[in-house]
């Protein structure tokens, strides 16, 4: 399975789903993780630390959302994510219900 870890862009949240030790074990267990370029820096995790448990780093946020099977979040997918996501796609997080008018139907 293909495992992505964006960068959280809600305002104010600066953790991150997957710690580079997650990372290591999942791609121990034959998983390939892609991680968004700074998504840890936020946590205090350097790009490098996952570089060197496994991981492979992208540039973008659009390159986890297109490539990844299962994205993991720390906060639910945000107005600007929603066209990111697909069916048959998997994403867990926690989440709330939407706040927006569109969403609910």
């Amino acid at each position: 399975m293909i495992v992505g870890v964006p960068k959280e862009i809600k305002t104010a949240e600066n953790r991150v789903a997957l710690v580079p030790a997650g990372v290591e074990s999942l791609v121990g267990d034959g998983h390939s993780v892609l991680v968004e370029q700074g998504a840890g820096l936020g946590s205090g995790f350097a790009d490098e630390a996952y570089r060197a448990a496994g991981g492979t780093l992208v540039p973008k946020a659009a390159d986890v959302w297109a490539k990844a099977e299962m994205v993991v979040k720390v906060k639910e997918p945000i107005e600007p994510e929603w066209p990111c996501m697909r069916n048959r796609w998997c994403s867990p997080t926690f989440t709330s219900p939407p706040r927006s008018r569109s969403r609910r139907r």
